[in-house]
């Protein structure tokens, strides 16, 4: 462990790294990821410059993916134990990493006691834990044939035990996934309690809010507003500095509403903006309508970053974007960029200088590539080339991070050039600027529709941040003092200056 010397970066106004336990590292050769593998690589995260963490579920569940709870108070077994993971928070935090923990509290998995209680047993004190009805009442619920952009689902309506006549019960998801009634007061107590279990017994920092845009039915989206204003008050009785951002795939004043409850939100139309104009060659600002990404006509990604920022800190003055390229429920960004390198370098570097907290998923720093089933965007991380990686997770066959297509870590640690020492170098960057850090981001006037141009400013201090997303050389003219950071050798005459193609310029 690399012992502190300066007072660093502190979270939120620094970069996060999202983990698939199950994936990331095998510290007992099972094959299967665990707690204490990731503990042993926590020098790693902090080398690479990461400040925070978030654990996808980590809780018991029946499933690979573990978004179905059956116990919210233990550690599933294959990743180890309640003593493991405090040893995990513990070692971050002394490397002033934060552990922040998937919550998911729309639904429990329906081999969950409290469900297995209230589907047996009518008069169950559980019973009331969740959303029941009868068949003839629900009609029209069942029949819709709707989809959302974060499922695939269109049945939220589940007979027990496949009894078409029996009573119903509400699962938005599916019906492995039935979800807690939040008109419920020992529901909602319950909540409040698991939070408090986590908070205080395991000191973790904060919750990542799985699904939160689900806790009542759309018809009752201001009864969901309402419950995360309430729940980040009790959050905060509990850790006054408790970090919350929350999962709401959603139009901008849609996610509008949820900011009075969360001090962070997942910028989607963001990560899509990246992308789009990294593939297009120019700046373009996209949204995400169902599994696609659409650009919107006559707007950029910085104008509408700026427009989406302003609205969000009117809201609620502490807000915090959240951003990131992909997650786990999408399709690698290696994969989108067909395996071009240097498109991914450049959308990093472009992610890398935005205001908010740049969430990274686990592998994109060497480049993992994955599509859609979710297993395949969820594969082995390659720590060593195949003999040597004794971490390697194997509970999957890896089908597109193979080590054919990907090299390892360890390969490119040797490669100045390689993904993983452009990551490097870009998260140094930024920990480095006050102004990329903290700053505000604002126009930058460069009428070339292939240069993404924006200012960072802090405290009197203005950087000028420009990528060409084109394939040539662009040349720019105006006025600065130093070059700050360039991927290129550059002329640097205080009067203009030329970017070569997918490369990126800080200036001051």
């Amino acid at each position: 462990m690399k012992k502190q010397t300066e007072s660093p970066i502190e979270f939120p106004n620094a970069v996060a790294y999202e983990i698939f336990i199950q994936s990331f590292a095998d510290s007992n050769g099972d094959g299967i990821g665990d707690i204490a593998g990731a503990t042993q690589k926590l020098d790693y995260l902090q080398d690479l410059g990461i400040n925070a963490i978030w654990l996808m579920p980590v809780m018991p569940s029946p499933s690979y993916h573990k978004y179905d709870v059956t116990d919210y108070k233990a550690i599933h077994p294959d990743y180890g134990t309640i003593d493991d993971f405090k040893q995990f928070v513990e070692e971050a935090h002394k490397r002033n990493i934060k552990v922040i923990i998937d919550m998911i509290i729309n639904h429990t998995s329906s081999e969950h006691p409290w469900f297995q209680q209230a589907a047996a047993d009518t008069n169950s004190p559980y019973r009331e834990y969740y959303v029941w009805a009868d068949k003839d009442s629900i009609a029209d619920e069942i029949a819709k044939k709707e989809i959302t952009q974060d499922s695939d689902n269109i049945r939220q309506w589940h007979a027990v035990d496949e009894d078409e006549d029996a009573e119903h019960y509400y699962g938005f998801f599916y019906g492995g996934m039935p979800d807690l009634n939040f008109d419920s007061e020992k529901v909602r107590n319950e909540i409040v309690e698991i939070g408090r279990f986590w908070l205080d017994e395991l000191k973790v920092d904060g919750f990542r809010l799985d699904a939160a845009k689900h806790i009542f039915p759309d018809e009752r989206i201001k009864d969901s507003y309402e419950w995360w204003q309430y729940y980040r008050d009790e959050m905060r009785k509990i850790k006054p500095d408790v970090y919350l951002v929350g999962e709401v795939w959603a139009p901008a004043s849609v996610v509008k509403e949820f900011a009075k409850g969360f001090p962070a939100l997942f910028n989607f139309d963001l990560a899509g903006s990246i992308q789009q104009s990294v593939m297009q060659g120019k700046h373009v600002a996209a949204t995400i309508d169902g599994p696609t990404w659409v650009n919107l006509e006559n707007e950029n990604l910085v104008d509408r970053l700026i427009e989406q920022r302003k609205m969000l800190l009117t809201v609620s003055p502490d807000y915090h974007d959240a951003i990131f390229l992909s997650n786990h429920d999408q399709n690698r960004v290696l994969s989108n960029f067909k395996g071009n390198s240097d498109k991914a370098k450049l959308a990093a570097s472009i992610l890398l200088t935005l205001p908010g907290s740049p969430y990274i998923y686990y592998g994109e720093e060497i480049g993992m590539l994955g599509k859609k089933p979710d297993e395949h965007i969820r594969e082995p991380f390659l720590w060593e080339s195949n003999k040597q990686d004794s971490l390697r997770t194997e509970w999957i066959k890896a089908k597109f991070s193979t080590h054919a297509k990907v090299k390892p870590l360890s390969i490119q640690k040797s490669d100045n050039h390689s993904i993983y020492h452009h990551y490097k170098r870009m998260i140094a960057l930024r920990n480095s600027q006050p102004a990329l850090v903290k700053g505000e981001i604002d126009r930058l006037e460069i009428e070339n529709a292939y240069l993404l141009a924006f200012t960072r400013s802090f405290e009197g201090d203005t950087l000028k941040v420009i990528h060409n997303l084109s394939t040539g050389k662009q040349k720019v003219t105006l006025d600065y003092v130093e070059v700050v950071f360039g991927e290129q050798n550059l002329k640097a005459d205080g009067k203009s200056v030329e970017i070569m193609a997918g490369k990126t310029i800080v200036l001051r």
